[in-house]
């Protein structure tokens, strides 16, 4: 090493002790193999500034991600204040041993066995680059045997020996808590320096900032505002991994699992599982993007919402609505708002008054500088597409009734003021084309038939996939493009957004929906994406109609039926095996519908009642208090129960938290009675059908073939 008389000035001291000037901090010790006076990319050191006269050299090595800091220090070096840190010391650790009494004693920093040591030591401590701001700390404890040098480092590597015989270096482990220790004297509490929650780095700095609080609480050194802040921090980082989990141990099977084999008819379960699971398995989505808005955020912006939403719209230039239809549309606030009686009056086309009066409602066409012909162009195609396949069930009247629900939704429990106007066009726009140009088969028919689309997909939601394409191609017709005078980023939102919830209407991303939403609504604080919200509301919307009044309800099972009937047919026709509930001699409808609303439809309207009252708590007061003038808004008779209105209970008298109505809770209840009615008639039929075969078998044994085979249909389908 380099003897310890520089001069005083303020200058850097290299890896061998050569004087450097400050500008040249970053540099390769000339001393490492192959140095040719060009530095690496990979391998990088710089000096540390050191007080002249002292005899100890210090130098960082950066190479492969790690900080390498390496103090040499002469024999005759004492170390100062600035050096020296007391850390408690144990016999287990590294040895250095004492030198021969025959080698000089002089520049001996201390005595060892009467003899003065003549041998340096020389100190390496690998550090990775994600903890800087890390102290060296090190100290000497010396004894009438041993010397021993210890180093106390956030990482658990270093390395430790003489200078003279470097073989004898070895791998050091120091305790637990002589690293929080030391460690803590150098974390700023009051920092808000932090990563984001959701990086790889916030682990570490919640677990080490959670030590440090315990060991200042122990001294009764930390004030209650720095505690609350780094417990909030520590929490929002564990909700954080708690929701990466989750999604990564989500299995979308474990529903249908969990249910007792003889709950359901073989064939129902079946169904359920060919129906809402996915049989193969696709790429999971990428991490959640973050919520744009905080629950402050909301109201305001909601508060101007509510003044700017409630406007009165100039009708002219607007689109003539017959009389019959405005008649039917004074009741598109109702839960079970009857789309049968909106086609008659609309002479088939329920989407093209419907999708037009709710753009005009929310005031999507004034916001958005939609031409008023452009719009009616575009209702008018996309209604002739969802009527391309003459389907009983997946036609233009669904795509009404989907986009009515979502209506109420959004109107009637307050959600419009928690979405911006941008948010609001884009999920009616996704109603209204989530099924457009279905083809009145499954995917899974596409899949096993092999069909074009099944290919251009890759089986995967196929037909979803489709209509988001299909609809789009619409809107790129200049006629048709209703997103015109759209920004690029109001449309890249909106397109995907729209995206987003048309893929979520997927039946065989079911269980995972509803799992994710409900694992996360189990958090202390749950931050709600509005993608996740708004898709989840649109799929409990396009399978809603077993919650509504029966005459609804009764009148969509029958359709669907048929064209689950229609598939079977065309099924048999290609050699295929019958898909669940698509053979007409063999299908229990009243059972089915039971299975389908204890199984899917319940537990979805549950999850999204309770994400509403979950995201809708904090905009309470203004979500219940708006209203509106008269039909030609929107009503805002907000059917939402706020903390206010609700009774106090309990011995603080606290009000109970918010909640929102829930029409379908009745029409769930009534509807699976009658089905449940209805399929002990069913079962009674088919009893007394057996046995009357059975009689007529003893008599005539060639009808033995011929009994098997029959089965007696649902009343319910007549």
């Amino acid at each position: 090493m380099g003897d310890s008389d520089e001069d005083s000035s303020d200058e850097s001291i290299d890896c061998i002790g050569t004087a450097v000037r400050p500008k040249d901090l970053v540099h390769k010790c000339p001393s490492d193999p192959g140095h040719h006076g060009v530095v690496p990319k990979t391998l990088h050191t710089r000096s540390v500034r050191y007080p002249s006269g002292a005899t100890t050299r210090k130098c960082v090595l950066t190479l492969d991600g790690y900080s390498y800091v390496i103090v040499a220090s002469s024999p005759e070096n004492k170390k100062s204040k600035d050096d020296t840190v007391l850390v408690s010391h144990r016999p287990d650790l590294h040895r250095s041993k004492s030198n021969s009494p025959t080698e000089s004693n002089s520049g001996s920093s201390s005595p060892i066995n009467g003899q003065l040591s003549k041998t340096g030591s020389l100190t390496i401590v690998r550090r990775s680059n994600s903890r800087k701001g890390n102290l060296l700390q090190q100290s000497d404890h010396q004894s009438s045997d041993h010397q021993y040098d210890t180093e106390t480092t956030i990482d658990n590597f270093h390395y430790t020996g003489d200078i003279d015989n470097m073989q004898s270096s070895s791998l050091q482990s120091i305790t637990k808590q002589d690293d929080v220790v030391t460690t803590c004297d150098n974390v700023d509490l009051a920092s808000d320096n932090l990563p984001a929650v959701d990086t790889p780095d916030a682990c570490d700095k919640a677990a080490l900032r959670l030590r440090c609080l315990l060991r200042q609480l122990q001294r009764g050194e930390i004030s209650a505002d720095t505690l609350q802040k780094n417990l909030h921090y520590a929490a929002r980082v564990l909700e954080a991994v708690f929701i990466d989990e989750t999604k990564r141990l989500a299995d979308e099977d474990d529903e249908l699992s969990e249910v007792q084999p003889d709950a359901v008819p073989p064939e129902v379960r079946e169904w359920l599982a060919s129906t809402f699971t996915r049989q193969l398995a696709t790429t999971r989505k990428k991490s959640d993007e973050k919520p744009k808005f905080r629950s402050v955020a909301h109201a305001i912006r909601a508060g101007i919402f509510v003044d700017r939403i409630y406007r009165r719209v100039s009708s002219s230039a607007l689109m003539q609505f017959p009389p019959e239809v405005v008649k039917v549309l004074k009741t598109l606030d109702d839960w079970s708002f009857d789309v049968f009686a909106l086609a008659e009056a609309a002479n088939g086309q329920p989407v093209k008054y419907l999708g037009y009066d709710l753009l005009n409602r929310y005031g999507i066409i004034h916001k958005f500088k939609v031409p008023p012909a452009t719009l009616e162009i575009f209702l008018v195609k996309i209604e002739e597409g969802y009527c391309k396949f003459k389907n009983p069930y997946h036609n233009n009247l669904h795509a009404a009734d989907v986009a009515q629900t979502v209506h109420h939704v959004l109107c009637q429990t307050g959600l419009m003021h928690w979405m911006s106007d941008l948010e609001i066009f884009a999920t009616l726009l996704a109603a209204l084309v989530h099924d457009f140009e279905h083809t009145g088969t499954t995917n899974n028919f596409h899949v096993m038939s092999g069909s074009d689309i099944a290919m251009l997909y890759n089986d995967r939601a196929v037909l979803e996939n489709h209509h988001i394409s299909a609809a789009f191609r619409v809107l790129n017709e200049d006629d048709c493009n209703v997103l015109g005078n759209l920004s690029k980023e109001e449309y890249r939102e909106l397109r995907t957004l729209v995206i987003d919830m048309v893929l979520a209407t997927d039946m065989s991303y079911h269980f995972q929906q509803l799992k994710n939403m409900k694992n996360l609504l189990t958090l202390a604080e749950p931050t709600v994406d509005k993608s996740k919200a708004l898709a989840l509301v649109l799929h409990c919307c396009d399978i809603s109609h077993p919650a509504k009044k029966w005459g609804v309800h009764h009148r969509w099972t029958m359709l669907l039926l048929e064209e689950f009937f229609r598939q079977g047919d065309l099924e048999l026709e290609l050699g295929l095996p019958y898909s669940p509930l698509c053979d007409r001699n063999n299908t229990l409808v009243a059972e089915s519908q039971i299975g389908f609303i204890e199984f899917i439809v319940e537990p979805s309207m549950g999850v999204c009642a309770d994400m509403l009252e979950c995201i809708l708590a904090p905009i309470a007061p203004i979500a219940c208090k708006s209203s509106g003038e008269d039909s030609n808004t929107l009503t805002g008779k907000v059917e939402a129960i706020s903390e206010e209105e609700v009774p106090k209970n309990g011995p603080d008298d606290k009000p109970a938290r918010f909640r929102i109505k829930k029409p379908w809770i009745n029409c769930l209840a009534e509807n699976k009675k009658i089905w449940k009615e209805q399929a002990v008639r069913d079962a009674e039929a088919r009893a007394a059908a057996t046995a009357a075969l059975e009689a007529e078998t003893e008599d005539d044994p060639t009808k033995t073939e011929e009994s098997q085979s029959v089965v007696v249909p649902s009343e319910s389908s007549s």
